[in-house]
């Protein structure tokens, strides 16, 4: 019965600390990325949505004053919020031709969710890696819909016959108007240095974050050869001069060394997927200071699970072959210094599968660097160092409590957060099972 009434109390404070200024969490275990460790008997005071304070729970007690309301967590662990940087927040199908056939109003509709759970899950921050445009991002910002922090790239951008390239073999005419076809709305077909500069100052003026470029094969593209070069280095560098000049960066999809190195080369800044990366590429990689984002766990979900959502089996080959070569990538980026941030992208129903790359990670590397892969680095490739993925002043009061210590057991964050007794999004309750 007492802890029944505790657990009412602490509820009833946090609920009500929603409108209070400030207010102070104490946590017996706080999980401090830049220290690598878990430090005991701390707290952290929150005022205006950002982190006023962080240190030994009796020194920022007496710093916040009589007026503040002091929150006890007990036996859990607060943590920074998650940052997954490789989502798409409007691929609700995973066979994507069938996108083709979702109408704006629809996709946004499934996309509302998808932002939902994600933020359920414990991710306060997501990268979407092309899809969301300026206005879901601002439904977000201004409360509509619950969801992360948005950093979009609109619409990503493909040559013809590459990885954006959805059309049939027997479509002669030009893709229909982007209002009535998802798959038009979210993806970009550019030819060419200029007709690519073009597209990447349009994505840019409708508000992209990023400008993303697929630069090689994909799986779940129906025509295009994995081992396939995607844009010329004319064409990736006209995207990166017009990114830099607009103060935004190019990430790029690209699975071989071949594809890597070119990107790398024409000065992208990050990687997704790299499944084929080999020792040179890696290092080429980390010389540069080039991040790498693996999304083991969507090659992963989609052997197992794809075929009956859809997925031909020419895809599911293609997925075989980049799977096999997972493991090996988290090594090598690991042996050369390359900075890995979290990343899912799962598509469609695979969504409930977010959490699984903590698992799939916690194979090869210490659990700390898998938490910092979704808090400090993932920052880091937003560009928002400082101010998300870490407990510091200054810092957005974007938080987790964790019943148990993730550091010994990753498997807490699974299966749509059941050990996430609290998130905290700006200072802002979204979830209390406390």
């Amino acid at each position: 019965m007492k802890r029944i009434l505790l657990a009412l109390s602490l509820g009833a404070s946090l609920v009500s600390s929603l409108t209070a200024a400030p207010v102070v969490l104490k946590a017996d275990r706080l999980i401090d990325p830049v220290a690598g460790q878990v430090l005991t008997g701390q707290a952290v005071s929150i005022d205006n949505g950002r982190i006023v304070e962080m240190g030994a729970a009796a020194a920022v007690v007496q710093h916040a004053g009589t007026g503040a309301k002091v929150i006890d967590l007990g036996a859990c662990t607060l943590l920074p919020g998650l940052i997954d940087c490789h989502v798409h927040t409007h691929h609700s199908e995973v066979y994507m031709n069938r996108m083709e056939a979702i109408p704006l109003t629809l996709m946004m509709a499934r996309s509302a969710g998808r932002l939902k759970r994600m933020l359920d899950r414990g991710f306060t921050t997501v990268r979407d890696a092309g899809g969301a445009d300026w206005g879901t991002k601002t439904a977000v910002e201004t409360g509509l819909i619950p969801g992360p922090r948005l950093f979009i790239s609109c619409r990503s951008i493909g040559p013809t016959g590459g990885h954006n390239d959805r059309n049939r073999r027997t479509d002669i005419a030009g893709p229909p108007c982007l209002c009535c076809n998802g798959m038009v709305f979210i993806r970009a077909i550019a030819d060419g240095p200029d007709a690519v500069r073009k597209a990447a100052r349009e994505q840019m003026r409708q508000g992209a974050d990023q400008v993303k470029l697929m630069v090689s094969g994909g799986v779940a593209s129906p025509h295009d050869p994995l081992e396939s070069i995607q844009f010329s280095k004319e064409e990736i560098s006209a995207a990166v001069e017009e990114a830099h000049a607009f103060g935004r960066y190019v990430l790029t999809h690209a699975y071989t060394p071949e594809a890597i190195t070119r990107a790398v080369d024409c000065g992208v800044r990050t990687i997704e997927h790299g499944n084929m990366v080999d020792a040179p590429t890696a290092r080429l990689m980390a010389k540069k200071g080039v991040y790498m984002i693996p999304n083991l766990v969507t090659y992963d979900a989609m052997k197992r699970r794809a075929k009956e959502l859809g997925m031909p089996d020419v895809m599911l080959e293609k997925n075989d072959e980049v799977l096999k070569h997972g493991y090996r990538e988290l090594e090598l980026c690991r042996k050369f210094g390359v900075k890995m941030a979290y990343g899912s992208d799962l598509l469609g129903a695979l969504e409930d599968e977010q959490t699984g790359e903590f698992a799939i990670r916690g194979e090869v590397m210490p659990a700390i660097d898998v938490i910092r892969s979704a808090t400090l680095i993932g920052a880091e490739v937003v560009r928002q160092e400082g101010k998300l993925g870490t407990i510091a002043p200054g810092a957005f009061a974007d938080l987790l409590v964790v019943d148990g210590d993730p550091l010994k057991n990753l498997g807490l964050f699974k299966d749509g957060g059941p050990h996430l007794s609290a998130i905290m999004k700006a200072g802002k309750i979204h979830k209390n099972a406390l």
